[in-house]
């Protein structure tokens, strides 16, 4: 038989919250291969901030969809890294990302523009310290309209196979490139001036930005084969490159390796506008193939070797592209290049069908997941500058969580300090129903950070802190609801129930209104502010699981023991005398109506 409205069987409560705490602890001990505490956030575990800055090749004002989709791009490389708590921001035409933890360095290669492309390999790679032989004008010349150059001996490497022996050029993913000097070189066969070469900046552009991105296609990007040897000549495979996802696919390109051991004079990836139909078959010097036609990328062991290699599998278009291409250049060298850089330069051993290659090379395993990442979430709309990459100490942020630590410490302890003073027995169990609910919030912290990474900051704690006070207000209610039925004459243990239907209404109407306040502040808001409302909708659910779940059961055992049930214990004393002064005042007043 059920109990009348508002009685409970206590017992049955609190079995349920324990066993909801066990099962909790159970997956938090049990499961999963992290510590048992909850990931922290940058500010007080520290991390790795960096700022990223748009720029274009023609120095112009990027657009606002180009950053909106930059920002969403990275946002989403990130996520795929397994990087948590990590957020991207737009600060004007700037990117700035903050990644929390120790293993946050992969933050620095996130702005990585990964416009990935295949290039013929023209004549043999240089040294880098060493200058092209003048008496092989055909090892730097670029194809022409009409007619093909037979590509010299390539690395000894081939294409989806080991990575190149040592002294070869190795493949690794690096940000940054080579660098051509904005001076023109001294040659009948040099590029134009700057002044030539440079177009009139309108005002809302970077003159040095688009003058430096101009001089280097007009010399590295020439067609005039006399210009790539100069270009090979002066490029400087230490400075950093303004062509660094801005060279024109279809044209040449004298550039380095990513070591910068190596400079490469490579073949347009696309035949000139004006030949393409003339040259629609022609894949003996054009691959055609861009990170576009790739479908997915995975990081994998190498079959042949060690290190690891990125695996890539291109679409139904791409793998047909490749075909064609690794047929027409059998035994030549083919570069992989990512935003201008060569990541490798393998040979083609024979046609590649069914779709897939590899890019090898001495990859580590978090380089070839990078790299994966980067390659399968797609390239940039933009080229980005790390203009700052910091390391975050969180010595201040600890510093302030020890301040806040404090603080809130004190405030709990008038808060007990008061409980105690006014609500004697109902203040105990405030104090305890408040530390049953910091046992279950800090499971569920560590829990979340597993699933779904969610990082505690100052921000998060403010929310908790927050929330303290709205489980204490859930206890008030039901503490002064119990208080009236008292005062109008009913015992302990009788008013319990009574209070309990009474408060609950009121208790569910307030939590409801705390928990929607902190959902449209979580959807509307951005960076930490969406930590703040996490932590104050989570910690408002789980007040009503301790309310319903431990207060009111808690207070039914007291008011059914003797003991505890004694109104100079319970707290309930003062109630309880104002309850019979209200009686006798009105049996006087009923005996004068009787009397008259």
């Amino acid at each position: 038989m059920a109990p009348p409205a508002g009685q409970i069987r206590p017992a049955k409560y609190l079995a349920s919250f324990v066993l909801i705490v066990v099962a909790l602890y159970a997956l938090v001990f049990f499961t999963g291969n992290g510590s048992a505490k909850p990931k922290l956030g940058i500010d007080l575990q520290g991390g790795t901030l960096v700022t990223l800055t748009a720029r274009q090749e023609d120095g112009a004002q990027p657009s606002e969809e180009a950053l909106n989709r930059a920002r969403d791009l990275i946002e989403v490389r990130v996520n795929g890294l397994g990087v948590s708590g990590a957020e991207v921001v737009r600060d004007g035409n700037n990117l700035v990302i903050t990644v929390p933890g120790a293993d946050s360095e992969g933050a620095k290669g996130l702005g990585q523009t990964a416009r990935l492309a295949f290039r013929k390999v023209i004549g043999q790679p240089v040294p880098a310290g060493a200058a092209p032989n003048p008496s092989q004008p055909s090892s730097s010349t670029a194809p022409s309209s009409g007619a093909s150059t037979p590509p010299a001996t390539p690395p000894s490497q081939s294409a989806g196979q080991a990575p190149p022996s040592s002294g070869a050029p190795q493949g690794r993913p690096a940000p940054n490139l080579a660098a051509q000097p904005s001076s023109t070189p001294p040659s009948s066969g040099a590029a134009p001036s700057s002044s030539a070469s440079t177009p009139p900046a309108p005002s809302n552009v970077d003159p040095k930005v688009a003058k430096e991105i101009q001089e280097a296609k007009a010399l590295r990007q020439s067609t005039d084969p006399q210009v790539l040897q100069q270009a090979a000549l002066l490029l400087d495979c230490t400075q950093p490159d303004p062509l660094r996802g801005n060279d024109d696919l279809d044209k040449p390109l004298v550039t380095c390796d990513e070591k910068g051991e190596f400079k490469y004079t490579l073949a347009p990836v696309n035949p000139p506008k004006e030949d393409t139909e003339t040259k629609a078959d022609d894949y003996s010097n054009y691959s055609r193939l861009t990170g576009e036609d790739i479908n997915n990328a995975a990081a994998n062991n190498n079959p042949n070797g060690t290190g690891y290699v990125v695996n890539l599998d291109f679409k139904s278009e791409g793998g047909s592209k490749w075909a064609k291409f690794t047929s027409a250049n059998v035994q030549q060298a083919v570069a992989v290049v990512l935003d201008g850089e060569v990541m490798s330069a393998p040979t083609i051993q024979s046609a590649i069908e069914g779709g897939s290659t590899e890019i090898s090379g001495k990859f580590t395993l978090k380089e070839a997941q990078n790299l994966a990442n980067t390659l399968k979430y797609g390239a940039l709309p933009l080229s980005f500058d790390s203009s700052e990459a910091q390391t975050v100490s969180p010595t201040l942020g600890l510093q302030s969580l020890k301040a806040g630590l404090i603080a809130g410490g004190i405030g709990l302890a008038l808060v007990f300090v008061y409980c105690m003073f006014y609500y004697r027995l109902l203040g105990i169990l405030t104090i305890l129903s408040l530390a049953l609910s910091a046992v279950i919030i800090y499971a569920v912290l560590v829990l979340l950070g597993r699933l779904i990474g969610f990082t505690l900051d100052l921000a998060g704690i403010a929310g908790f802190i927050v929330a303290i006070g709205i489980t204490a207000d859930s206890f008030i209610v039901f503490f002064e609801r119990l208080k009236d039925e008292v005062r109008e004459g009913r015992t302990f243990r009788s008013a319990v129930p009574r209070a309990w239907v009474r408060s609950r209404r009121t208790i569910l109407s307030a939590d409801a209104v705390s928990f929607i306040a902190a959902a449209v502040l979580y959807v509307i808001a951005v960076g930490q502010v969406k930590g703040f409302a996490f932590t104050l909708g989570m910690s408002t659910v789980l007040d009503l699981v301790v309310v319903f779940l431990v207060t009111h059961p808690l207070v039914a055992m007291a008011s059914k023991s003797k003991f505890l049930s004694n109104p100079s214990l319970s707290g309930l004393g003062g109630a309880a005398r104002e309850g019979a002064a209200h009686r006798a005042a009105t049996t006087g007043k009923t005996t004068a109506v009787k009397g008259a």
